[in-house]
């Protein structure tokens, strides 16, 4: 049986969505300890993919997942699940709410129920974990008085109390989560995709806009655009783009090989349906018949066939 890779320990947001990532087959879900360790289990052939979170809609994206998609041996990315992100405080038996003098999660986690913490948590202490399910882990072994979790969590750790349950500083928050694997046959079109890159320009004056006009200039939609710092060199950085359409799009597959003139560098992060299944909107001069005319026309002057 294939082997799937995800952020654990078991009881994470992560295990959840890899197991709506990879619902249409059988495979085992293997829990690793961080994102790092889980895409380097990719790249090793050890297991099949691996399960990510790439995006929150309150404190944006993870640079874990970014900065380790851009290391080493190309990954591609071939589905995404977005979830919503409600947490459960999970104690210790035996305490009650204003008992509570030590709180564990991941740093994500935390951040989105600071206001929540504040206000019914004002004395207690916050610990960063490596995932929300470390944090229950460490509670459930009497490490700290209690975590911040994801619902499931309470599953795998029954010696916790659910003591409050849909925490959420922002009520209709969400997370992206990426299905990884090691570059092959990419997934087939289906007229509602997004393609993701990250490319390295110049630093010149206009190179950015440069690099966004090759996108407008094709009737591409920019759904999201990042920078990161090169850690190698101070002062320049990559840019994480997402786009709507299929890198088999004539006009994506266009715009591609612009980037790839412009840019020292580009990594093609995937083509992939998106979670919500919205259409491409495409305007009819970008159109897949647009792009197939234009191009018999040049073979004709090409070719002298001027009628």
């Amino acid at each position: 049986m294939p082997q799937i890779a995800y952020l654990g320990p078991p009881g994470t947001f992560t295990e959840q969505a890899t197991r709506q990532l990879t619902g249409g087959f059988e495979a085992e879900l293997v829990p690793f300890e961080t994102v790092p360790l889980a895409l380097a289990a990719v790249r090793a052939g050890d297991v099949l993919a691996a399960g990510v979170p790439v995006e929150n809609s309150v404190e944006g994206s993870v640079p874990a997942t970014l900065d380790t998609l851009t290391t080493d041996d190309p990954l591609v990315a071939v589905q995404e699940a977005v979830l919503p992100v409600q947490f459960d405080l999970l104690a210790r038996p035996g305490l009650a709410l204003s008992e509570i003098g030590t709180v564990a999660s991941h740093p994500h986690a935390l951040a989105q129920v600071r206001g929540w913490l504040a206000e019914n948590l004002p004395g207690a202490s916050v610990h960063a974990a490596s995932s929300t399910a470390a944090g229950a882990a460490a509670a459930a072994s009497g490490e700290f008085d209690a975590a911040i979790s994801a619902p499931v969590a309470i599953e795998h750790y029954p010696s916790l109390v659910r003591l409050a349950g849909g925490v959420a500083d922002v009520r209709d928050a969400v997370t992206r989560f990426l299905l990884v694997r090691r570059p092959g046959a990419l997934p087939e079109p289906t007229g509602a995709d997004r393609t993701s890159v990250c490319a390295v320009i110049s630093d010149e004056v206009g190179t950015l806009a440069d690099l966004l006009a090759e996108l407008s200039l094709r009737g591409i939609n920019l759904s999201r655009i990042e920078s990161r710092p090169l850690r190698e060199r101070f002062g320049e950085y990559r840019f994480f783009l997402d786009f709507d359409g299929h890198v088999a799009d004539a006009r994506i597959g266009d715009a591609l090989t612009a980037l790839h003139r412009r840019c020292s560098t580009v990594w093609f992060l995937g083509s992939y349906p998106k979670a919500d299944r919205s259409p491409a909107g495409v305007r009819p001069s970008a159109s897949e018949q647009a792009f197939e005319v234009a191009a018999k026309w040049l073979d004709d002057v090409r070719a002298g066939r001027l009628a």
